[in-house]
């Protein structure tokens, strides 16, 4: 599984480093995303809640489509606790590609837009639980593609944040049989620009 990761994260840095075209820039007014090409953000309403550490990459291709790549460690099944004997040692990598809709431009306040974008998610692990005393595991290694959407805010030329949601559908039978074959996830993301 380690080397499964490794290729996973070489091919992603291969490809950012490939298309390393700069976005015009904002003070012009002919662009959403500022002079910055690359945002790296943490999902902290999960951290905050779940203890699932969320971290992410986003590099801007245009001023209208990005590719995003997040780091899911401590993954849950959607938005399940930990209460009662449950343990999850699970972690993920998800790949998307954000589609950014409107121009982003308001009279008052920051201006924002929203997006959606499909994924695919690769989940690998174990989930852990008590039953009659005895602890039972269930593999979740899980190949996932879905779809989502959410809104970002521009708040500074260097921070964006916004609530997204997505909903995606796993290919592991063993997962099915404990929990379900879709999954429903979301957050709020604060991210960094440069």
């Amino acid at each position: 599984m380690k080397k499964l990761l490794f290729t996973l994260l070489f091919i992603g840095a291969a490809t950012f480093s490939s298309m390393a075209q700069e976005v015009i820039s904002s003070s012009s007014g002919n662009s959403y995303v500022g002079s910055f090409s690359n945002e790296v953000k943490l999902n902290f309403l999960n951290a905050i809640a779940l203890g699932s550490i969320e971290f992410g990459y986003e590099r801007y291709l245009s001023d209208d489509h990005s590719l995003d790549i997040q780091l899911l460690i401590n993954d849950r099944f959607g938005f399940n606790n930990e209460n009662n004997g449950k343990k999850y040692k699970t972690n993920s990598v998800q790949a998307s590609m954000n589609f950014y809709f409107g121009d982003g431009k308001t009279t008052a306040g920051p201006k924002g837009r929203f997006y959606i974008y499909p994924l695919v998610k690769l989940r690998f692990g174990d989930f852990e639980e008590e039953i009659d005393g005895a602890v039972e595991t269930t593999n979740m290694n899980a190949f996932m593609f879905g779809a989502g959407g959410g809104y970002k805010w521009e708040i500074s030329d260097h921070f964006a944040f916004g609530p997204y949601a997505s909903v995606t559908r796993g290919f592991s039978n063993e997962v099915a049989d404990r929990f379900s074959r879709i999954e429903v996830n979301g957050g709020f993301s604060l991210g960094y620009r440069f």
